[in-house]
């Protein structure tokens, strides 16, 4: 049974490395494992950057659920991937005092496993499902009357001795995260009390998260190289955390060790992240609709072909940051480069496209 809980993982503290007496570059070294996400994530809502208007109806109902001391209602929270669902479910549980148990949709195939779950979870916990867009059809009706009236319906017998139970269980709160809410069931997701869509980070705010990062991770940064990594980061606190890592390995070999403006510039210009942020794939993407399909439109899976992509990975990755800045446009037809995108990529704008710019 694929699960764990906040105890194991989320929680799980990084051991801080031993300090060498000598103060060369070898010294100022950043040891990155695996448990980096998980050591800059925030513990609590006033230390989570951005997602303000959420961030305040999260406070409202966690305050009323310790004064009522009922558990808080479910919740679903929908948006690309990289901006702090995972982290936001983590918050939740500190805040509670609550332990979290967490799963996704795919390794749940078959009924005991989400049976397993909740009969193992306690009153108040919470249960965190990501990808709950791709639960299968048998564990969503499991889930139905878990979550309205915290009860699990078995059956047990064969043919003529079969019987139906109902089985108690703990009051707990389920909050999935997806990045496709329309593909969730209009009965699953009408049984979650909270719905939140969360946005792409602004500039300023990524620099918060920039900074923070990289206090936390004891790098040497300034506020320009801060906002030049948070300019080129797509709306995205995962991504804004990962380049913090790159820029900072490329300040150890070319520089003294401290991100400023420049280093920053000259890292992720060695990386291919443009000023927009787009990076290699981006480019390649709109070059593609541009050269070989007349700026399009063109379908999703003839672009997933030609550049030897899955369509998935283009619509899920790719495409939100793209839209979001107006760089592409999504039609009945396909996919098609925007005035703005040729624009950005120094194409002549055609003529048909020119009255729209």
């Amino acid at each position: 049974m694929a699960i764990f809980s906040d105890d194991d993982d989320i929680q799980k503290p990084i051991k801080p490395a031993k300090k060498e007496k000598s103060e060369n570059l070898e010294s100022k070294e950043i040891a990155f494992d695996k448990s980096f996400e998980n050591n800059i994530r925030p513990k609590k809502l006033s230390e989570y950057i951005g997602q303000s208007a959420l961030k305040n109806t999260l406070q409202i109902s966690i305050d009323a659920s310790k004064k009522r001391q009922k558990q808080i209602d479910h919740m679903l929270f929908y948006g690309p991937p990289g901006l702090g669902k995972t982290t936001l479910a983590s918050v939740i549980a500190n805040e509670l005092d609550t332990k979290i148990k967490v799963t996704s949709a795919p390794a749940l195939e078959r009924p005991r496993d989400i049976i397993g779950i909740l009969m193992s979870l306690k009153n108040g916990e919470i249960l965190f499902i990501d990808e709950i867009h791709r639960l299968n059809k048998v564990t969503e009706e499991i889930l139905y009357p878990a979550m309205e009236d915290f009860f699990l319906d078995m059956t047990t017998g064969k043919t003529q001795t079969v019987k139906t139970l109902r089985v108690p269980l703990p009051h707990f709160t389920l909050i999935g995260a997806t990045t496709k809410a329309g593909a969730l069931s209009g009965p699953l997701r009408d049984r979650f009390g909270i719905i939140h869509k969360l946005e792409f980070y602004t500039k300023e705010e990524l620099t918060q998260v920039v900074l923070r990062t990289a206090k936390i991770l004891d790098i040497e940064i300034d506020e320009e190289g801060a906002k030049i990594i948070a300019g080129r980061s797509r709306g995205t606190p995962r991504i804004a955390n990962r380049l913090v890592k790159r820029v900072a390995d490329y300040a150890i070999v070319k520089s003294n060790g401290k991100i400023t403006k420049n280093t920053a510039q000259d890292a992720l210009d060695a990386l291919h992240i443009d000023a927009s942020g787009l990076d290699s794939t981006d480019r390649a993407l709109m070059n593609l609709i541009i050269e070989k399909y007349d700026g399009g439109p063109v379908g999703l899976e003839t672009i997933a072909a030609a550049l030897g992509e899955d369509a998935k990975t283009i619509e899920d990755v790719y495409e939100p940051y793209l839209l979001q800045e107006g760089f592409i446009q999504r039609t009945p037809r396909g996919r098609k480069i925007s005035p703005q995108g040729y624009r950005m990529l120094g194409y002549k704008i055609p003529s048909a496209q020119q009255s729209l710019f």
